[in-house]
């Protein structure tokens, strides 16, 4: 039997890091890799001059076809503008690797359905950055769920809301965020994405319909939305709503709350005093989370998904999921598009 360390060094895993200059969430991202201990060493490509990565950093080279000429990665983290995405992404796929790209990584459905069926056909895994997931609220909400606290779905109320303020700023209007044909749409593509995910995730459903609409309400030089609001009928019979939007000066709302036939749940992930809180009829008292909350975010995600890929846990997501959140994010574009409810594909 190998002692521990050797265990760790055998497990450890190459990666690749394909970005840019302005790669999204960079600045999270190269720390989380540096303090992965499964990750051996990073490649990069995309950034002639990648800092951060210290003696983790392995060949820097101009592109992604060289990169993987010269070396042989386990997992590729793919980190750039949605349009220019799902090239890279087929490329790290048909060399082997394993991928985790930041959402939304297309500007289409189809788009991704296609590398998914790549993803397939080579026996990888793809999947999008929806880190909420490792988050321990996010954790022990899906326990409950699961141990049948609620019994029926009834209903499903989601919130999620950010600041305007990030968009008044002139850097931002020439951002690829604030143009549809680079982001594929605004909030709710880019941050409504993980609640929509969290509510099927946590319900344990699908979308099957979306009736939406979506505004610039700030009024910002952008062509992309900053409100988003939908109703959706999931597979479980169950109705709900979201709203996606950046209202607010600074900071984060954001709330999950689902009824059913035996109680109800509510997570408030940002700035709450009680983030999670939940009553069953049954027992006839709310009781409320006591654990804890850390580690979240980027860090916890980018080393679940690096052990996932050397074999020592199960991926808490897969590429049907992020599918599935991709698909009910274009239905709901296209229920406001048309003035009519859409089916999710």
């Amino acid at each position: 039997m190998l002692a521990g360390a050797a265990l760790a060094a055998e497990k450890q895993i190459k990666v690749a890091l394909l970005t840019q200059a302005d790669g999204p969430h960079l600045s999270a991202y190269i720390p989380s890799l540096v303090a992965t201990p499964e990750i051996a060493s990073v490649a990069v490509a995309g950034l002639p001059d990648p800092k951060g990565l210290g003696p983790k950093l392995g060949g820097v080279y101009k592109d992604a076809a060289e990169l993987f000429r010269k070396e042989k990665p386990d997992l590729a983290l793919v980190t750039m503008e949605a349009a220019i995405a799902p090239p890279v992404i087929r490329a790290a796929l048909e060399a082997g690797c394993h991928v985790l790209a930041e959402k939304p990584a297309c500007v289409r459905a189809a788009d991704f359905d296609a590398l998914a069926a790549v993803a397939k056909k080579n026996n990888r895994q793809l999947v999008l950055a929806l880190a909420n997931r490792v988050d321990p609220l996010v954790i022990d909400s899906r326990r409950l769920m699961r141990s049948g606290l609620v019994g029926k779905v009834y209903g499903v109320e989601i919130h999620i809301i950010a600041d305007q303020t990030r968009l008044t700023k002139p850097a931002y209007h020439k951002n690829w965020f604030a143009k549809k044909d680079r982001a594929g749409g605004g909030h709710l593509i880019w941050l409504g994405i993980h609640w929509l995910d969290l509510a099927m995730h946590l319900t344990n459903s699908r979308v099957r319909d979306v009736a939406g609409f979506i505004a610039n309400a700030g009024g910002q030089p952008m062509d992309v939305e900053d409100s988003a609001t939908a109703a959706l009928r999931f597979d479980n019979g169950s109705l709900g709503t979201i709203t996606s939007g950046y209202y607010v000066d600074k900071g984060y709302h954001s709330q999950i709350k689902i009824w059913g036939s035996d109680g109800w749940l509510e997570l408030r992930k940002h700035g709450a005093s009680v983030p999670l809180e939940w009553y069953s009829n049954k027992e006839g008292k709310v009781r409320r989370y006591e654990g804890p909350l850390e580690p979240n975010g980027y860090e916890p995600f980018v080393r679940h998904i690096a052990r996932a890929v050397a074999g020592l846990e199960q991926p808490v997501l897969d590429v049907e999921d992020c599918q599935r959140v991709l698909h009910t994010v274009f239905a709901t574009y296209r229920a406001a598009e048309t003035g009519q409810t859409q089916k999710v594909g």
